[in-house]
């Protein structure tokens, strides 16, 4: 029987910051797990860390570095920095592995610890499990530390020229003089607060910047790419003067847009300009993208007028990159805004990548963000968030399955209904895609009111 991972989730360890499992203790013990599997393949292994703008993440780092540093790895701070810019350095810096202190999208209470690989890619879930395995013996043999003898508080200093490498390589992807564009970016008061400006203003982007001031508390509080209409705003209350608006989320892995009449972008319509363009490249491998099971119906259809297939992974991007490798294709993301860029040397989302890659395209192609996908006609879709008390399987709860079952015989091909658990936070999920608005309403309150009154917190 396989088993659960019952720390590490679609997207690391994540929780409340100074609850378990990140608490004082719990971080230490993490880092020494960590270091113990990384000493076997190499007795002198190195580590690079970065982290987000929370106030907790400063803590967790050191307590992270302290646990990796009691078992003898070598530990280099990139400091604030994107979790796309960690991945990086780790590859190309031959690191062994990169972990980031962030919790994304989250809230500033949250926060979480991602693990990277030396070659840039993050850990399969068999070896986050086998890493799970190390820290309940730890927990359970004794071996973690009292608070009062965990060493104390002392921030390993962040290098800047690591951060500068990343930047460095960013601008260095791009050949298209991208300086006629004038931007409006949104930064979540987040990681992109820092490596945003110094790129933008490399490549001599004219930029204004929104949520930029970072004070541990107000990331992605209603900015970024949870509130993409937040720039949506702004570019509309200053109609004339931005020709692309652009939104990170907390550790810019992702981005989503607006255009110049201030209207959202998502990242299915990311996925298509860029599969046109890759196309028209030579650069689609097998023309196939990979998106999600949340994708959008309306995407896939666009795509198929274009020859390209679309296949679909779970959510997360780590799987999308999965079925990437699998079936060889080299563009795949996530609807939130994840978008994987396998043409070159990326092997994670990147939000600042993106953001240079849809630039490049409006200018190589003198065509506004509107009128490069003019063409995707959407299917009416809601997203409902549920939070849960439990997370057990759908099948097993009579009423929820029922409702389940009765949306897909109503919709019959014509619409999609996808239920799912979030793997970050206790919350199910609800998409529902018809034809009509009002269908789409009545079938997506009905399994949420399904799942509220078996499972609701």
């Amino acid at each position: 029987m396989t088993q659960t991972r019952q720390l590490f989730g679609t997207d690391g360890i994540r929780g409340v910051a100074g609850e378990f499992p990140l608490t004082r203790e719990s971080t230490y013990l993490i880092g020494r797990a960590l270091g113990h599997d990384l000493k076997r393949g190499n007795v002198k292994a190195r580590v690079v860390i970065g982290q987000d703008t929370r106030e907790s993440s400063r803590w967790i780092a050191d307590r992270v570095w302290q646990g990796l540093a009691s078992v003898g790895v070598g530990v280099r701070s990139a400091g604030v920095i994107t979790t796309p810019g960690v991945a990086y350095l780790a590859r190309s810096q031959h690191f062994d592995a990169g972990v980031v202190i962030s919790a994304s999208h989250n809230p500033w209470t949250d926060n979480g610890i991602k693990v990277f690989s030396g070659d840039g890619y993050k850990l399969p879930d068999a070896h986050e499990l086998a890493i799970e395995k190390e820290i309940f013996s730890l927990l359970q043999n004794s071996q973690a530390p009292h608070t009062d003898s965990i060493p104390p508080l002392s921030s390993l200093p962040g290098d800047t020229g690591l951060r500068q490498a990343y930047v460095r390589w960013l601008a260095s992807n791009i050949t298209t003089d991208l300086s006629r564009l004038r931007l409006a970016v949104d930064c979540a008061n987040g990681a992109a607060a820092v490596e945003a400006p110094e790129l933008f203003r490399a490549l001599g982007v004219a930029a204004t910047y929104l949520h930029s001031s970072p004070d541990g508390q107000n990331i992605n509080e209603q900015c970024g790419a949870l509130h993409p209409e937040t720039v949506g705003r702004y570019v509309v209350e200053n109609k004339g003067r931005f020709d692309l608006g652009v939104t990170f989320d907390g550790d810019a892995d992702r981005a989503l847009f607006c255009d110049a009449e201030g209207r959202v972008v998502n990242g299915d319509t990311v996925l298509l300009i860029a599969a046109r363009e890759m196309q028209s490249g030579g650069s689609l491998a097998n023309t196939t993208v990979v998106a999600t099971t949340m994708s959008n119906m309306g995407l896939e259809l666009a795509l198929k007028r274009s020859g390209i297939q679309m296949l679909r992974a779970n959510v997360g991007d780590k799987y999308v990159l999965e079925e990437m490798q699998r079936v060889g294709a080299t563009l795949g993301g996530e609807q939130s805004g994840h978008i994987l860029f396998r043409d070159g040397e990326a092997t994670t989302g990147d939000g600042l990548l993106t953001a240079l890659r849809i630039m490049e395209i409006m200018i190589r192609s003198d065509k506004s963000l509107a009128d490069l996908a003019g063409d995707l006609k959407i299917f009416p879709q809601t997203i409902r968030s549920v939070r849960v008390r439990e997370k057990k399987p759908f099948a097993q709860i009579p009423v929820v399955q029922n409702a389940i079952t009765a949306a897909e015989r109503e919709l019959d091909g014509n619409g999609r209904v996808v239920v799912r658990y979030s793997g970050t936070e206790a919350l199910a999920r609800v998409m529902i895609e018809a034809e009509s608005k009002d269908q789409m309403e009545r079938i997506a309150s009905s399994i949420v009111d399904a799942i509220r009154s078996s499972l609701g917190a």
